[in-house]
């Protein structure tokens, strides 16, 4: 939802190092896998290729995909795909039932239980050898990079830094991750570093990933275990304190976040939970339980009414009473996996978790112990990728939108041996997922750059888009049948599990290899689209800008009717500022992390669930993926807690961001449920909405090119402590301004 006093995106998290070593090139493509069989089987390679190795044309000029009882056998990589057109923007539907954030309801209903500890460890245990049924044997082979090879936008560390919260980010070839980011976090354990690979699988790439897997789960078995609980006092049910003192706080709760004048409703509510709550304690012969139980609810009754007298910021989380109780319950778990498929990875369906790491507030270190995980609403696989590597992944499939957590769907967890120096390894691996396992190059982001534009900019139905895409992945389907040509002789002499496994490679393949000439293809519709002569032409011009830049602890690319157009921007924004509140979050604290990051982000640095008044809504609605900001007329001075842009082009050149004229908990685009969802920066300047917002994917950069123009502490103190801390640690400047010019206090 909004900023106004919506901690729940601060952030604690330190910007890492990024190593200046190159990557090795991709795995040699020949490796050879199952032994092949003695005799030819031409009906199974026709079964599967398709084409005719016997004619004397090139596969290449045969045309047409090849199809097996009219399915697709080299459908290409998710980079021949088109964007999915989205509804006109500030036109797509409302849900069911009303706008996100018109019904008291909506809080109570998207609020699960809080997140506990899990031992729920990862498919396989550190010290595991070789494991059957892993896939073909994995080798983890370097060749000498070509001279002329196109050199990766972001290098892949050998190791990354241990203790770095946010890890270092990298960028994947392909486009089988979100913005083709990845990032590499080394976490310290007792036992030595935990190194992992974070990364968000896109929609579009999850059946290769899917095809990958011998998935357990289907049958399931009960087991008994020891659970703690709480449970609510027959008295409480009897007189439904719980169920009234919690309508009365949804409902002023609701007024406060919108900053809206108090309902008649809303009194009345409280009334009725006032009245409800003093019954029950003019009772005679109470427990001792039943005094503390009703004692509980006047307690968040008054604090209720104090709210509605005087206003001021939301209202801390409010639980139902309840005592603490240990009982068996009876739950089902995945049985015990069988053999997997040949060529196939173990993998079973459990409940989703996230990894519980834990953030020293000196330090700034992160650490885990491998194992434990807080649990979240939905279902992973854990995948065991053989020799003491293993994997979690959190299907679109298998996560219904409207009911699980909708920010987790395609999160992807590649999990190392214990030990450092697995950074590039931990790329490697992504191989046997089906997934593209080298580093972006040049052209690779060129591609992710003009794609990222052409949602930014609502390009998708723009004449001859659908054409360019559609030709592009052409360009990719006949790149596969020149590949499978020239190699035909040794495929021939595949079993099917081989075969299968080679056909996976070659089209990973193909997506490198095609992608100069699918980047023209699509740069020429976009130029056309957006008034340029031509590809060239746009190439050229002043905002175009294909590389990527570091904000914080991830990478974000920009959009060239911002950067292109900087005194337009600049004009619209006249008088007007972005700007976050942290309400009572500690200052000191948030800007010796460096970063403002996301609910999700915060997560996996190992920052503790409840900071915020709507994190695990924004979880059902997408927004955890994303910080909150809001455009508002420029403040004079702001107030305490207060991080202030005045001026937003700094970070309106992003393309990752989208807006509301209203709270709609940062609904994600993709869940296409708010109206009025935009990204046109020009009319985000016209917002004016008190409760408008802005969300930012991953987070925003608070000391380098990101920085706010002001950041307002509560109380002169504070700000010395502030400007201590900078001092302490080197920090002169913040956006090009003294920090002490940056740095101000209300008292």
């Amino acid at each position: 939802m909004g900023t106004n006093s919506k901690s729940s995106h601060e952030s604690y998290a330190v910007s890492p190092t990024v190593s200046t070593e190159a990557p090795p090139a991709p795995p040699n493509l020949s490796a050879t896998g199952p032994e092949p069989v003695s005799e030819i089987d031409p009906a199974l390679l026709a079964s599967m290729l398709m084409p005719d190795f016997t004619s004397d044309v090139p596969l290449a000029e045969q045309g047409g995909a090849w199809t097996t009882d009219g399915e697709p056998v080299f459908g290409g990589q998710a980079g021949g795909e088109m964007p999915p057109t989205a509804e006109p923007e500030e036109q797509q539907p409302e849900a069911a039932g009303g706008p996100v954030d018109e019904a008291d309801e909506h809080e109570a209903a998207h609020e699960p239980a809080e997140e506990e500890s899990a031992d729920l460890a990862p498919a396989a245990e550190e010290d595991a050898e070789g494991a059957a049924g892993a896939g073909p044997a994995f080798e983890e082979e370097v060749e000498d990079e070509p001279e002329d090879a196109d050199p990766p936008l972001t290098p892949v560390p050998d190791a990354p830094v241990a203790g770095a919260a946010l890890g270092t980010p990298i960028l994947v070839g392909g486009e089988d991750f979100l913005n083709s980011q990845a990032a590499l976090v080394s976490y310290i354990s007792p036992d030595g570093p935990r190194e992992v690979l974070l990364a968000h699988v896109s929609e579009e790439a999850e059946g290769k990933l899917l095809d990958a897997l011998s998935v357990s789960g289907t049958k399931m078995v009960n087991v008994q275990v020891e659970e703690e609980t709480k449970e609510r006092l027959a008295l409480d049910k009897k007189a439904q304190l719980a169920e009234l003192v919690t309508a009365a706080t949804t409902s002023v709760q609701h007024k406060l976040k919108g900053g809206d004048p108090m309902s008649e409703a809303s009194i009345q509510k409280h009334q009725k939970a006032l009245d409800a709550v003093n019954a029950v304690l003019a009772s005679p012969n109470l427990t001792d339980d039943e005094k503390a139980m009703a004692q509980y609810y006047l307690d968040q009754v008054n604090t209720v009414g104090e709210k509605i007298q005087n206003g001021g910021a939301p209202m801390a989380h409010f639980d139902p009473h309840g005592l603490p109780v240990t009982k068996m319950v009876t739950k089902q778990i995945p049985a015990p996996a069988d053999e997997p498929e040949p060529g196939m990875l173990t993998a079973q369906l459990r409940s989703a978790s996230r990894i519980q790491a834990s953030l020293d507030g000196q330090s700034g270190e992160s650490s885990w112990d491998g194992k434990s995980r807080s649990k979240a609403n939905g279902k992973e696989y854990a995948i065991d990728l053989g020799d003491g590597w293993s994997a979690v992944y959190r299907p679109y499939a298998a996560n219904d939108p409207h009911s699980t957590e909708f920010s987790m769907r395609g999160q992807l967890e590649v999990h190392a041996p214990v030990g450092a120096g697995h950074g590039k390894q931990l790329v490697d691996r992504l191989e046997q997922l089906h997934l593209v396992n080298a580093p972006m190059t040049a052209a690779e982001g060129e591609w992710t750059y003009l794609s990222n534009n052409v949602t930014a900019q609502n390009l998708a139905a723009a004449p001859g888009m659908k054409a360019a895409f559609e030709e592009a992945k052409g360009l990719e389907d006949l790149q596969v049948q020149e590949i499978v040509h020239q190699r035909a002789e040794t495929l021939i002499g595949l079993g099917e599990d081989e075969l299968h496994y080679q056909v996976k490679r070659i089209q990973l393949e193909a997506a490198q290899k095609v992608l100069p000439k699918k980047v023209k293809v699509l740069r020429e519709a976009i130029a056309k689209a957006t008034g340029f002569d031509s590809g060239d032409a746009l190439a050229a011009s002043a905002g175009y800008d294909p590389t990527p830049a570091t904000s914080g602890g991830w990478l974000t690319w920009s959009r060239f009717d911002v950067t292109g157009k900087t005194a337009q921007i600049k004009e619209a924004y006249k008088g007007r500022s972005l700007t976050h509140s942290i309400g009572s979050g500690d200052m000191v604290a948030l800007f010796g992390t460096g970063v403002l990051a996301s609910t999700e982000k915060r997560a996996v640095m190992g920052i503790g669930g409840g900071i915020g008044m709507s994190e695990q809504a924004d979880k059902y609605t997408g927004g955890a993926n994303s910080v909150f900001l809001r455009v508002s007329n420029t403040p004079a001075s702001g107030y305490g807690g207060q991080l202030i842009w005045d001026d937003p082009s700094v970070l309106m050149r992003r393309s990752d961001y989208y807006a509301y004229n209203g709270d709609k908990y940062g609904v994600s685009p993709d869940k296409k449920k708010a109206s009025g969802l935009t990204r046109d920066p020009l009319k985000i300047a016209t917002h004016s909405a008190s409760n408008n917002e802005i969300m930012f994917r991953d987070g925003v950069d608070l000391l380098g090119a990101e920085a706010p123009s002001r950041i307002v502490c509560h109380y002169a103190h504070q700000r010395t402590a502030l400007l201590e801390s900078f001092k302490a640690r080197g920090i002169t400047h913040l956006g090009g301004k003294p920090v002490e010019d940056v740095v101000k206090s209300n008292h």
